[in-house]
């Protein structure tokens, strides 16, 4: 019996290694190039213009990947279409994509559970985030990380599915609580294409201070929950 555990341990180990390898090439050969394409502002509005809708498309499957891999930033994306699109539809273009992908990652995740979720998210963070497991207050906790900036939204994601949240208030939740994020990203991204420079320095020293207040909070959060969680196995 204590072998058969050992050997599954082992599998289970492997298959993580494996899976983060994979995640790991992912990114160095498609998501780094897609960032850097991004990055790129008038040539990725040059692209965009001559691509018409097919751009459109191709900057929504962009940006469903980046939700998909973890590890890919969101925050380029956000700009170059604020950069390509303008405010209004960058925004439109992006909170499209986040919420079918998020859709997608959480109908995936009930189906297959924890076994899915180490594919992309390591078992470590996946520990640090078990206070996602407080039924009572499930919706607001979700919906408050969601609203802060600077918090781990795309490993979240994947998180959520595992909560006994429905769909229909996840989609709510993860569009409306991403909605100021990726505005003041796509507003400074409009403000460089518009070539209005100082005011996007200003959104951006603005959005780096608060995301780092927001990080600063959500570690009082999960380090509050795992105190809370540890007093209660001392009892």
């Amino acid at each position: 019996m204590e072998r058969e555990r050992r050997r599954k341990k082992q599998v289970a180990l492997l298959c993580l290694g494996a899976a983060l390898g994979v995640t790991g090439l992912i990114f160095w050969f498609v998501g780094r190039p897609m960032l850097q394409f991004v990055s790129q502002p008038e040539l990725f509005r040059d692209w965009v213009d001559g691509h018409g809708v097919f751009g459109r498309l191709a900057f929504l499957g962009m940006m469903m990947f980046q939700v998909f891999v973890a590890i890919i930033p969101g925050e380029p994306l956000e700009i170059g279409a604020g950069y390509a699109f303008g405010v209004l539809e960058g925004t439109a273009l992006c909170l499209l994509a986040t919420t079918l992908a998020s859709g997608v990652i959480f109908l995936i995740v009930k189906k297959y559970g924890m076994k899915f979720v180490t594919l992309f998210v390591a078992e470590e963070k996946i520990r640090s985030l078990k206070f996602l497991q407080n039924a009572r207050r499930l919706e607001f906790i979700v919906f408050l990380l969601f609203f802060i900036p600077g918090t781990p939204k795309d490993v979240l994601t994947y998180m959520v599915g595992l909560t006994p949240m429905k769909l229909r208030v996840w989609l709510l939740i993860t569009t409306v609580a991403r909605i100021p994020s990726v505005v003041t990203s796509t507003i400074g991204g409009d403000a460089l294409g518009t070539q209005e420079y100082l005011f996007a320095v200003i959104v951006f020293v603005a959005t780096a201070a608060v995301s780092g207040l927001g990080v600063l909070l959500y570690r009082a959060i999960r380090c509050r929950h795992q105190r809370r969680e540890q007093g209660e196995r001392d009892v």
